[in-house]
């Protein structure tokens, strides 16, 4: 018996770490399916908790992998400890998964009503992974799909509500294979179909008028960005790559922290900057740092007009934990980011006007999360602009997988998104979620590309996941109290 167990935690942690191959770079989708399947069968058999946990732990600590190299390179961290923050994530990350085993599982996991309790589970699961500890909903179940013609539901109910599609395509395979009766198997796989062929069309932009944008890349390296000694490399690049293509656009759009010191302390610079929007006569919008008080400041963008007399700014708001700042309850942690000043969250609208158009800002870390896109959109937002710098994850799927979340913010909001990257994916994407242009990473190089505005307001926007998670939640409910079999 002891060794049946080891078996199936063993074949759990496997189907957990093919999770992560369903998502970009790799994007087999289709894999996510049996290995939810198997899953699904694994803790029908018995301790469902351990097996959700071993399934999350091989989906999160395997899927992770990439942040050992990141704290090690750019944290300073030896390896042993890298990996041991690494089995750490995992670990934490993997009770939800576990949770959502045990919910699936309280109706004894034998009967159809696995095609109600395991999707349903899933996507209040996959809703706390995005809050809980501030969140982290990073290869978000919903996310997968993207690229089918499921993904107008997306407008409508958000990357959270869309992860049941997934888990009810799972559980009907299982039935479908393992029940006595396959007609409940047939019935899921024809609602599931259903649902995909029903699914309205993404929303489109509403404005005619075509405009134009030229996103920088500059790739600076990682480890000369904060670097004193390459900072006229850096300020002289951006202008170099911006004055080839000022003709061609209606604004320039330079990555997160662009500008790697504050402007306020560095005055010659601020008058070269303004000097040069002047010259191009097309508005810049750049990442930067905004001093708030002697020792604290919020990182985000700005916007300036050609001989504007003053320069808007928006601040990130969902702030990385240990990367911005060290949370109150472990303040022996340093920052990864290296000691320019402990960030803080903003409290503006988060958008910036020029021109007449409002942009919405998502500053890297923000485009993970539905709701930071979605106040955007209540905010007037009629663009979005994503700034990040994904040199941080090397050459590894991180960069890609960042790149796909924020694909769906696009959909979920009914915006175009501009995405502006030091290097990791910069691109313009459609608001179905498709992208219409993109550059290769790891080069210096700019994208013009074309854009429209829209003032549409999703079914999302309006109602966010209120009214899907209430429902769910009377399905789930009784799941808790329910005594097992």
């Amino acid at each position: 018996m002891a060794d049946s167990r080891k078996l199936q935690m063993l074949l759990a942690l496997a189907l957990g770490g093919l999770m992560p191959f369903a998502f970009s770079p790799f994007d087999y989708a289709w894999l996510a399916i049996p290995a939810l399947a198997g899953f699904l069968w694994l803790l029908c058999q018995g301790a469902p908790f351990r097996i959700g946990f071993a399934f999350g732990f091989g989906w999160f600590g395997f899927g992770a992998w990439w942040l050992a190299p990141t704290l090690h390179t750019f944290g300073h961290l030896p390896w042993a400890v890298a990996w041991f923050c690494v089995l750490v994530v995992g670990c934490v990350m993997a009770l939800l998964p576990a949770l959502w085993a045990w919910l699936a599982a309280r109706d004894g996991g034998r009967t159809h009503w696995i095609l109600v309790s395991f999707p349903s589970v899933a996507v209040v699961e996959e809703w706390v992974r995005g809050h809980i500890f501030t969140g982290l909903p990073w290869t978000a179940l919903g996310n997968l799909m993207l690229d089918t013609p499921a993904i107008g539901w997306a407008s409508w109910f958000g990357v959270y509500g869309l992860a049941f599609i997934p888990a009810l395509l799972a559980a009907s395979l299982l039935l479908l294979v393992t029940h006595e009766e396959k007609k409940w198997g047939a019935g899921g796989l024809l609602i599931s179909t259903l649902l995909v062929l029903a699914a309205p069309q993404p929303l489109d932009a509403t404005g005619e008028e075509v405009y134009h944008a030229a996103l920088i890349q500059g790739n600076i390296p990682q480890d000369q960005k904060w670097d004193a000694a390459f900072l006229n490399e850096t300020m002289f690049r951006y202008a170099e790559l911006s004055e080839q293509v000022a003709g061609k656009s209606d604004v320039i759009i330079w990555p997160e922290a662009a500008i790697p010191f504050f402007l306020e302390r560095a005055p010659e610079w601020d008058s070269w900057l303004s000097g040069n929007i002047t010259g191009w006569q097309v508005p810049l919008i750049f990442g930067g740092l905004k001093l708030t008080g002697e020792s604290t400041a919020n990182n985000g963008l700005f916007a300036e007009e050609p001989a504007g007399s003053s320069r808007e700014f928006a601040g990130k708001q969902h702030l990385v934990p240990f990367g911005e700042y060290v949370p109150s309850w472990v303040p022996f942690v340093r920052a990864l980011v290296p000691a320019i000043a402990n960030f803080r969250p903003a409290e503006d609208s988060g958008t910036v006007q020029l021109r007449g158009v409002s942009y919405g800002s998502l500053i890297c870390y923000e485009s993970l999360f539905p709701e930071q896109a979605r106040l955007r959109v209540q905010n007037g937002a009629q663009v979005l602009v994503n700034v990040t710098n994904d040199a941080w994850y090397g050459t590894t799927p991180a960069a890609w997988q960042h790149f796909q979340a924020a694909r769906m913010r696009s959909v979920e909001s009914g915006r175009y998104l501009l995405r502006a990257a030091n290097t990791g994916v910069t691109a313009i994407i459609g608001p179905d979620g498709k992208v219409r242009s993109a550059i290769p990473w790891w080069t210096k190089q700019s994208l013009v590309g074309e854009f429209r505005l829209s003032k549409a307001v999703t079914p999302y926007v309006k109602w966010g996941d209120t009214p899907l998670l209430a429902l769910l939640i009377l399905l789930v409910i009784p799941l808790i109290f329910r005594k097992g079999e």
